[in-house]
């Protein structure tokens, strides 16, 4: 039997189908609030989740995607003006940019900071050549999700908390974990014609032109704090967990030949037990041929011919060679 989830589970009425973003996050008409906008969405992110093990979770998989969706948007300066005018509001273009002030003067507004702290900050940074954002991070001023949602107010980005994110394996699959750590990013999954992207700065254009190679789509930034998107690199990149994707070849389109399958690339530690392997491989390849020489071959073959006891030639011929062979292979991995 279908359920209306917008009426039954976020008590939106019938004749508001399909709910607009605010009417979906519960939020008053164009409200201009990231923050106010970011709460409810983690009220009924939370709500919505108690449905995904029960017999409707592809209702609630589904409706949670639409409400993160909302969300940034609304909490994207330039997608939100664009949505609020689609929408009927009168937007004075002379204010289109208000969100994109100095994350400091956002702090002060908030009253988070003092003028007298903003001067320390701007002075620190200066001295010690950190970003500002760091800066008040580690003048422990504020705490780190604050100092990136005020950093993500002032470059015109939304601000997501990846505890509330569930990224896509098949948008993480072609993403090679060496890039996401060169960036500090963690791909999250395709909307609105773009990869978004969890960003701890501006992207810069490496990582723009890597996206659009690999996806044929452009990078949607969004910004989340260092330790969050590094904790969400070890858990969805760690060891073993996913192959590497291939490099992107510029101008192709197609990646059915063989020339453009995915090259596996192995973790430190995969090499790490690769090359442990390797040399016990190559230490029982000499020992084994030893034993063979001690307890068959002398007794039925060496000494019949003539040949000098217990000198293990087999062990010198073939296990030495053999084990040569191996090391160069499995250890140096020529």
């Amino acid at each position: 039997m279908a359920i209306d989830v917008y009426k039954e589970w976020l008590g939106i009425p019938e004749g508001q189908r399909p709910p607009d973003h605010y009417q979906l996050l519960r939020l008053v008409q164009f409200e201009d609030d990231p923050d106010k906008v970011r709460k409810n969405y983690k009220k009924l992110n939370g709500h919505v989740r108690k449905y995904a093990t029960g017999q409707y979770s592809n209702e609630s998989q589904t409706l949670l995607n639409e409400l993160a969706k909302a969300m940034l948007c609304l909490t994207d300066s330039e997608l939100k003006l664009d949505y609020d005018k689609s929408q009927g509001r009168e937007i004075d273009d002379r204010d289109a940019t208000t969100g994109r002030r100095p994350l400091t003067a956002y702090l002060q507004d908030q009253g988070v900071l003092s003028s007298d702290q903003v001067k320390e900050v701007k002075s620190h940074a200066e001295r010690t050549g950190l970003s500002v954002r760091d800066t008040l991070v580690q003048l422990k001023l504020v705490e780190p999700d604050v100092a990136a949602r005020a950093l993500a107010q002032e470059i015109g980005r939304p601000y997501v908390d990846l505890a509330d994110m569930l990224p896509d394996d098949s948008i993480l699959d072609q993403v090679p974990r060496a890039l996401v750590r060169r960036h500090t990013c963690l791909p999250l999954f395709v909307d609105n014609g773009g990869v978004l992207v969890a960003c701890s700065e501006e992207p810069d254009a490496e990582l723009e032109d890597e996206i659009r190679l690999r996806f044929n789509m452009p990078i949607r930034p969004v910004m989340a704090t260092p330790l969050a998107i590094n904790q969400g690199i070890a858990k969805y990149y760690a060891a073993g967990l996913r192959k590497e994707a291939a490099a992107p070849v510029k101008g192709s389109k197609s990646s059915s030949s063989s020339a453009s399958k995915p090259k596996v690339v192995l973790s430190d530690d995969e090499k790490a037990q690769k090359k442990q392997l390797g040399i016990l491989a190559a230490c029982w390849s000499v020992i084994g041929f030893c034993l063979l020489d001690t307890f068959f071959l002398y007794d039925f073959i060496y000494k019949k011919i003539g040949l000098p006891e217990m000198v293990p030639f087999s062990g010198i011929l073939i296990g030495a060679p053999l084990a040569y062979l191996i090391y160069i292979t499995q250890v140096k991995g020529k």
